[in-house]
């Protein structure tokens, strides 16, 4: 979540200065500012309003894209040949694998998104708002993204100085009529503001309950949240690409989840800590160790751990980095497995005592989810876990 922070921040001035010539820092400023104090006082609540706020800006701005992209821009069709964007290329193909595999994983970390799963009312609300949010998506990803192809082929990209392609659908705004730049920037940092206090919130969240259990009173970790904006503003005015923070966070999650969530299925409840931790770290060693053998040097090898040379290296290197996370962390994962249970196997021998590391260990009491210790519910699970002695452990 801190680097889609950084990664909006960035975005945000790269797209005011893009947009107006201006320097963006004082727009991240004002933005971190006002998001801070309405995040603090209406926490989590007011992020749902903002969030209807944002979903009527993103149709608005569609629709006002739309219009005057259509009516304004004239496409240079000896642009759209030499641009050879309409030609297969490696990493098209390439892309079929890394985007499903770098979003997918990706989302998993993204708390805004699992509390608002886990606020829907019931699981049928959950599907409809989830199905109804998937077209929406689909239709806007299309449209937005058809814009690059429009942008390299009016000319407005890659510019003079040339820019990121990240920006292209508002280099593409820029050459339209002043008024309607105007409202885009509205639009832009109304957007970039509902996205941003929705990380806010989730980063609290996290914090309180996922680290302190809910055991820390509120506004010391929202003052946390606050301080921690400072690190994330200068990264944001220091990152060379927005591109390249995702794909950081992209490739990190690739190497993590996949051994995660084999400790989320009930049926591997043999899976522990040690297995999940091994396999994260094994996962990034191996990315570093195709990257030494592709080219050749450890200088570069771990260079693609950062993906320094983004998606358009012209080679098999980031397809390589997003294939080798996620399979060397399983075979570190299975690996830490096999050495876990051949020790606790030996040692139980040795001391003459079951074997008993297939044990089921019984759930954790209700105050591990709630940080409310001795509650009635609490004691309940005591009564009920008697028997068992077996308990859930780091190896």
């Amino acid at each position: 979540m801190f680097l889609y922070m950084v990664a909006e921040l960035s975005a945000l001035q790269q797209i005011v200065t893009a947009l107006t010539g201006i320097n963006g820092l004082p727009v991240v400023i004002v933005e971190c500012a006002v998001t801070t104090i309405y995040t603090s006082l209406g926490g989590f609540r007011i992020s749902f309003i903002t969030d209807n706020i944002q979903g009527a800006m993103v149709v608005c701005l569609i629709v006002v894209g739309v219009i005057t992209v259509g009516v304004e821009t004239h496409v240079d069709r000896s642009l759209v040949d030499s641009s050879g964007l309409l030609k297969a290329s490696l990493l098209g193909w390439q892309l079929i694998y890394i985007l499903p595999v770098a979003i997918l994983t990706n989302d998993f970390f993204l708390s805004n998104f699992w509390m608002r799963t886990f606020a829907s009312k019931t699981d049928k609300d959950l599907r409809i708002g989830v199905s109804i949010a998937s077209i929406a998506v689909a239709c806007i990803l299309t449209l937005v993204g058809a814009s690059g192809l429009l942008a390299a082929w009016t000319g407005a990209w890659p510019g003079n100085p040339p820019q990121e392609g990240s920006i292209a659908f508002f280099l593409l705004l820029e050459k339209l009529p002043a008024w309607v730049v105007g409202i885009v920037l509205v639009m832009v940092v109304s957007l970039s503001t509902a996205a941003f206090d929705s990380l806010q919130s989730a980063m609290v969240s996290t914090g309180s309950n996922d680290l302190f259990r809910n055991r820390l009173n509120i506004w010391f970790i929202r003052a946390t949240v606050v301080l921690l904006i400072f690190p994330v503003v200068v990264l944001a005015l220091k990152s060379p690409s927005v591109l390249q923070i995702f794909l950081i966070t992209d490739l990190f999650s690739a190497a993590v989840i996949p051994v995660l969530v084999i400790g989320l299925w009930d049926k591997c409840y043999w899976w522990r800590g040690l297995e999940v931790v091994v396999g994260s770290l094994g996962g990034i060693l191996t990315v570093f160790i195709f990257g030494t053998i592709y080219f050749g040097n450890a200088r570069d090898g771990g260079k693609l751990i950062l993906l320094e040379n983004g998606l358009y290296a012209e080679d098999w290197s980031a397809f390589g980095a997003f294939v080798a996370a996620p399979v060397g962390g399983l075979l570190w994962g299975f690996g830490a497995l096999a050495l876990r249970l051949s020790f606790q196997w030996m040692s139980a021998k040795v001391k003459g005592q079951r074997f008993d590391a297939f044990d089921r260990p019984p759930p954790p009491p209700p105050s591990f989810y709630s940080g409310v210790e001795g509650s009635e519910e609490d004691r309940e699970h005591v009564t009920t876990s008697e028997t068992s002695t077996k308990k859930g452990k780091f190896v």
